[in-house]
């Protein structure tokens, strides 16, 4: 059709009696005077839709499951990868290494004090127990553990167990400010109750007010009867400020922790106590002062005189 001026005069008539059908199509409903031809198109086009949807419907069904398949491999091949980064980390020397020097730092603080450790492993820490300083490791009743036992690690004491399920533990860390424990300073003996101050020190209050003590002496755990929960002799801390308190009976000290508590990852369960208190025999060698010689080693032979005969 050329374009007229009776072409555009036709089209808009065309248009304006479409949108008349329509609105009366629609304000009629199901009373409609265009619903029987409007069933009539839809009886005789019927077949022809679902004639042609069934012919249509298999390639389109095809294409979507390619389409899925392709997403799906796509996410699984992601997965993949990433499970396998994952164990490449978790096998890397380095990973190795540091758990390695973690489980022998722990036997030789174990041997050490006389304790039979169960080895485990941290799997969650505080927000699942509240708002405490809690770790929850992978060994519970099944192996043994029990409430108030003493947990360790190579560099002295972490905490104590305060819930045992079957396979899990909740570990009441030594900085939380709910945790109480009986210390003795190395050398005197002087003892006193050990608190915890979340990330700062640990304060302890000696029971002797007049007690010795200057910043860099080092106290071990006092130790409880049947070593519950506490046993005896495990590294705590060191001095790095001393109170002034004069005319107190007590005497307050600031304790910096050897437990880097924001980075435990082995730990150590104490299943059987020490037969005997092991002291101060835990604690590294001061600063200065050569290892001591593990207990039955044969002795060093003395040394040759040097000079002339």
């Amino acid at each position: 059709m050329r374009d007229t001026r009776e072409s555009r005069l036709l089209l808009i008539l065309l248009v304006a009696v479409a949108f008349a059908l329509i609105t009366v199509d629609i304000k009629g409903g199901e009373s409609s005077p265009l619903g029987g031809a409007r069933r009539a198109a839809a009886k005789a086009l019927g077949p022809v839709e679902r004639g042609a949807a069934s012919a249509v419907d298999p390639v389109a069904d095809t294409v979507r499951s390619f389409r899925d398949a392709v997403t799906h491999r796509g996410r699984t091949d992601q997965l993949t990868r990433e499970n396998t980064e994952l164990r490449e980390k978790l096998a890397s020397s380095d990973t190795a290494a540091g758990r390695t020097k973690q489980l022998d730092d722990m036997l030789r603080t174990a041997g050490a004090g006389g304790y039979t450790v169960k080895a485990a492993q941290v799997i969650a820490i505080g927000a699942a127990q509240g708002f405490s300083w809690t770790i929850t490791i992978d060994a519970g009743s099944d192996d043994g553990l029990t409430r108030d036992m003493t947990v360790v690690n190579g560099q002295g004491l972490v905490g104590r167990i305060t819930t045992v399920a079957r396979t899990t533990s909740t570990v009441l860390l030594a900085s939380d400010p709910g945790f109480t424990a009986g210390a003795r300073l190395e050398g005197s003996g002087e003892i006193g109750f050990a608190s915890g101050q979340g990330t700062s020190p640990m304060k302890v209050s000696l029971l002797n007010g007049k007690a010795q003590v200057k910043a860099g002496d080092r106290l071990v755990t006092f130790g409880s009867q049947s070593g519950r929960p506490f046993v005896p002799g495990v590294p705590v801390g060191k001095v790095v400020e001393v109170e002034a308190t004069p005319g107190q009976l007590t005497k307050t000290i600031m304790v910096e922790p050897f437990v880097q508590f924001t980075t435990l990852d082995l730990v150590g369960v104490v299943v059987v106590p020490p037969r005997t208190d092991p002291r101060d025999a835990v604690l590294p060698p001061a600063p200065g002062q050569p290892a001591s010689a593990p207990a039955g080693a044969p002795a060093a032979p003395p040394a040759k005189p040097t000079g002339g005969n």
